[in-house]
């Protein structure tokens, strides 16, 4: 009988194999949304083991929140991407299936700035032994709003004063500011908080867009 874990490796089985198949979707906008769910997931963990801090139990139900809805964005863009190209063979209702493609990658932006927002909570607050999976967290999450908001830059094609364009690349600029220098890591405050440690040891460790389907009018294809 398949357990709960053996369904979940399937899925993510299933899912890496689609993006590493021929097939036009599910591509980049659903592989950053698996990294912000993935990352979200690493806070929740975070935050199960933070039994201390009284902020824990709000962690975890935001963090388990923004996984979620990651999770849904992982295949709304897929399906936002195949009906575009269905509208474009169709030639009906193309630019209203232009917009999902344009608006789902940048949900999966905002998605991703709440995690790198939450993590920088947990790094500070949460159990110290756990601050590399909150800073690894906030690593992924980032990335996955820079690859999402340059899919919203290339959907729009020349459209550079769509204000979806000005909060994407706002997104990317907050999540690149906020961003600790490497020095600052494993000093969370001047409390004295112990650096960053391995997440499995109470321990202190030692410091330690190119996309198949029909191209559009100038040339360029959605990413998705």
């Amino acid at each position: 009988m398949a357990t709960p874990e053996s369904r979940a490796r399937q899925r993510l089985g299933y899912l890496l194999g689609k993006i590493a198949s021929g097939e036009p979707a599910p591509a980049s906008g659903s592989a950053a949304a698996t990294v912000v769910a993935a990352s979200a997931a690493l806070l929740q963990k975070v935050a199960l083991r933070s039994e201390k801090w009284k902020g824990a139990e709000a962690a975890h139900h935001r963090a388990e929140e923004l996984r979620l809805h990651a999770e849904r964005l992982i295949e709304l863009d897929s399906t936002a991407f195949l009906e575009f190209i269905a509208a474009q063979r169709s030639g009906e209702e193309v630019e209203a299936a232009r917009e999902k493609t344009i608006d789902t990658p940048l949900d999966i932006a905002r998605a991703g700035a709440a995690v790198v927002e939450l993590a920088q909570v947990l790094e500070k607050n949460g159990n110290p032994n756990l601050m590399a999976d909150s800073v690894a967290a906030s690593i992924l999450a980032r990335a996955a709003v820079a690859t999402a908001a340059m899919l919203v830059e290339v959907n729009l094609l020349h459209r550079t004063d769509d204000s979806r364009l000005a909060e994407a690349r706002r997104l990317v600029g907050a999540v690149s500011a906020s961003a600790d220098p490497p020095a600052s890591r494993g000093r969370a405050d001047d409390s004295g908080r112990a650096r960053v440690r391995s997440r499995d040891s109470d321990r202190p460790t030692r410091p330690r867009t190119s996309r198949g389907g029909p191209s559009v009018r100038d040339g360029r294809r959605p990413g998705s």
